[in-house]
């Protein structure tokens, strides 16, 4: 029934099959890219719920702030742990019918959240909603890296990516007026709906995975057949990269809503709008910046450079104290800096993995995401707690730098490995 759209074996390097092999070019047009970046948004889709509902399940289910966090540490420390091993799951199976399990696994869990009656139980839901979350990255990158042109990868990477925001906007203005007229649970319910239909639309769109096969590459070539790197030394360097800025925007991601209202005075319905527009800055910032990425000179610089704008984002917040308009400036530099910097560690693992081991390296990246996402709300939270938002943001410039320092210096290593000045 799929014959006309399979995957080709991971020892393909590059691109759609061409010539003799009449029906099977895969379908790598704005169909595929639009089904990845659904399956990257719903694959997220609970934080920015719980961020953007924070409000509402605060007062409902009588929770504290710290709580709040520690349900952000469920699911992505779940994700971290797994991350590694959804890697093989998705370099042995095929990324087709990991996609379509993430999905049913979404639903799943977005519907235990919605009927869950107390604190341990919304707990444990959102650590089932953990495995797609690790499946996200690994599938979609080993689709890319099958069947789309290497010129046209950074930008759809960059689109896919894109969906996760597209998530924040979903859960931040739609859905959190939806909860305005039906209540939290009714939203929720809704989505739950939503990623089942988005897992049958996956079990028609895409492509039939190939039988996995073929070495895995060492190492990428430059044009002229040197080296530029291992795959291995980049991974080490983005994984601690991503912890450090992932620790940063899981904060802003949970409690920016919680403190528009508690802190700034907006009613709970504006004050998920604020997550709604970082959503829609960091779909902007990870298209861009993701598509100036398709330089792999430019790749080696551009985390540090976002890194830096994020620090920037962080100590807006802190001035949003006394001058509150500054949130919505920081919400937009937040989208438009700090969550591109993901994106962009996405495309640069692309660029370095070879076909057999996208997946592993994919998921390797993303552990140190999620791992950032369940160490940095609760820091966070306890923060808070015990002396105010203030020295809370500060936090998170402070998580922001050191991702910036990271990136900085793993730059310069790779400037020097080269050989060859970096061009942006």
């Amino acid at each position: 029934m799929h014959a006309d759209r399979s995957f080709p074996p991971s020892s393909i390097p590059a691109g759609p099959r061409r010539g003799g092999d009449a029906g099977a070019e895969p379908r790598t047009g704005a169909g595929l890219t639009l089904l990845l970046t659904s399956a990257m948004a719903f694959s997220m889709l609970q934080l920015f719920l719980l961020g953007a509902l924070g409000p509402m399940l605060v007062g409902e289910l009588r929770l504290s702030r710290a709580m709040l966090g520690l349900t952000t540490t469920a699911g992505f420390g779940a994700a971290a742990v797994l991350s590694p091993v959804a890697g093989r799951v998705v370099d042995r199976v095929g990324p087709r019918r990991c996609l379509i399990a993430l999905l049913w696994l979404v639903g799943v869990a977005l519907a235990l959240i919605a009927s869950a009656p107390r604190y341990g139980v919304l707990l444990a839901a959102v650590a089932v909603g953990g495995v797609p979350q690790a499946l996200a990255n690994p599938a979609t990158n080993k689709v890319i890296l099958a069947v789309v042109p290497e010129a046209r990868r950074g930008a759809v990477t960059g689109a896919k990516q894109s969906g996760v925001q597209l998530g924040a906007f979903a859960a931040g203005l739609p859905l959190a007026a939806l909860a305005g007229g039906v209540g939290w649970r009714g939203a929720v319910w809704v989505a739950a709906a939503l990623a089942v239909v988005a897992a049958l639309w996956a079990v028609r769109g895409l492509p039939v995975d190939a039988l996995p096969g073929g070495p895995a590459r060492r190492a990428v070539r430059k044009p002229d057949g040197g080296e530029v790197s291992s795959a291995g030394s980049v991974v080490g360097w983005l994984l601690v990269f991503s912890l450090l800025l992932g620790a940063g925007i899981a904060s802003v991601n949970t409690y920016l809503a919680l403190f528009g209202a508690q802190r700034l005075g907006f009613a709970p319905t504006s004050a998920s709008v604020l997550v709604a527009v970082l959503g829609l800055a960091g779909i902007a910032g990870r298209m861009g910046w993701s598509r100036a990425a398709g330089r792999p000179e430019r790749a080696v610089v551009l985390p540090a450079v976002l890194a830096g704008g994020a620090v920037v984002a962080g100590l807006l917040l802190v001035a949003a104290l006394r001058v509150p308009v500054l949130v919505w400036v920081s919400a937009v530099a937040v989208g438009v800096f700090a969550v591109a910097g993901n994106a962009v560690s996405m495309v640069v693992v692309i660029q370095r993995a070879a076909p057999g081991r996208a997946g592993r390296d994919s998921a390797l990246v993303s552990a140190g995401f999620f791992a950032g996402f369940a160490v940095g709300p609760p820091a966070f939270g306890a923060l808070v707690e015990s002396s105010g938002y203030g020295p809370g943001w500060l936090l998170v410039a402070v998580e922001f730098a050191a991702a910036c320092l990271v990136a900085a210096v793993w730059a310069v290593r790779e400037r020097r490995r080269t050989g060859s000045g970096v061009r942006t």
